[in-house]
């Protein structure tokens, strides 16, 4: 199998790496690593924003946005009898399709240390027809520690937080594992900020928090950082598997880097995805465009936060979102990386992103 035409190593780092909405702690450390070897200055806010800077010579900034946090879950009782074993219910953090819940592994973080779980499936041998038609909630869900129920009581609290326990692989010409939503991107801009040496304009690189929850670390820097022009990173859907009609789609796996046009949230500024579609084609970047019919990302966050800021954004299709085994084609992360790069690179300023 060919190496990945990116640091493989650093991406699986990051993905597996737990951080849930407003709990990014063990993310934003390892960013912050990175932003302060690779830009002039960094800053964090009070709700954990990350913001490396670029200082460029043009008296015009760009923001770029990428989100730190995973779906996840907030213990919110443990259950058990005294003489039994302990179980832990949840409420999620973000967007889950409980039905994917079932069987997987997961990891309880408390103040005593990480402790492994499961989420039990029952077997099929001992549900009625009710059961299996059934459509469960997260409510519903329940981690097995393979404690006692004292041992539980006494480490696990409400408001513990739970990730998915899930490496990241890759698999033929994919890679996959949970968080991708939204790590690759995170990755990617890391990455330009790592190529770009002395742009034109300052370069306002934002990891932002609580994408999943509402877009709010993006809202709050739309404000703080009041950039010239936005371009938001995420994940989009890419529904090309056995089971969906070519319009169901979205975007295709290996067809490029996804220049947005809208999602549920935002309608990009028509000459900035004309002009990322120019960069695209000028330096043979493969590329494909995003129309989404529903869901949000940071583009909105930024549109609406500072007054009429121009925004524009570029997606990785990525199968099987919010579940984890999220699927991006190696060669448009790839893609995604140097469009935002030669993008960057060659912002002086100087257009006019006014409709």
């Amino acid at each position: 199998m060919e190496s990945a035409p990116f640091d493989f190593e650093f991406l699986a780092e990051l993905t597996e790496t737990s951080g849930v909405p407003g709990y990014e702690d063990r993310v934003r450390e390892r960013v912050k690593d990175v932003f302060e070897a690779n830009v002039d200055r960094v800053r964090t806010d009070a709700m954990g924003n990350v913001v490396g800077t670029l200082e460029g010579d043009a008296d015009f900034s760009v923001a770029v946005a990428a989100h730190m946090d995973e779906i996840g879950f907030m213990v919110r009782n443990v259950a058990g009898d005294d003489d039994g074993d302990g179980f832990v219910e949840l409420d999620a953090l973000g967007g889950w399709d409980a039905r994917i819940l079932k069987a997987q592994r997961v990891t309880i973080h408390t103040d005593d240390g990480d402790l492994p779980g499961v989420i039990g499936s029952p077997p099929p041998h001992t549900l009625d027809e009710a059961d299996r038609e059934s459509t469960p909630d997260v409510e519903d869900v329940v981690v097995d520690l393979g404690r006692p129920y004292e041992e539980v009581d006494e480490r696990v609290s409400p408001g513990d937080l739970v990730t998915m326990d899930q490496s990241t692989e890759r698999v033929g010409e994919t890679v996959t594992g949970k968080a991708l939503d939204d790590r690759v991107c995170l990755f990617a801009m890391l990455e330009a900020a790592r190529r770009l040496e002395d742009p034109d304009v300052t370069i306002h690189f934002c990891a932002t928090v609580q994408e999943e929850v509402g877009l709010r670390g993006a809202r709050a820097l739309g404000v703080d950082v009041d950039p010239d022009l936005a371009i938001a990173l995420d994940v989009t859907v890419a529904n090309d598997i056995p089971g969906f009609d070519a319009g169901e789609h979205v975007t295709e796996l290996g067809d490029g880097a996804a220049i947005k046009l809208k999602d549920g949230s935002a309608i990009t500024n028509p000459k900035v995805h004309k002009r990322l579609q120019s960069v695209a084609e000028e330096r043979a970047i493969d590329y494909q465009h995003e129309i989404l019919p529903s869901g949000g990302t940071d583009t909105a966050g930024f549109q609406l936060a500072g007054g009429a800021t121009p925004v524009g954004a570029i997606s990785v299709p990525t199968r099987y979102l919010h579940t984890p085994t999220e699927t991006a084609h190696v060669d448009d992360v790839a893609a995604t990386i140097e469009l935002l790069e030669a993008f960057l690179e060659s912002e002086d300023g100087e257009y006019d992103y006014t409709l």
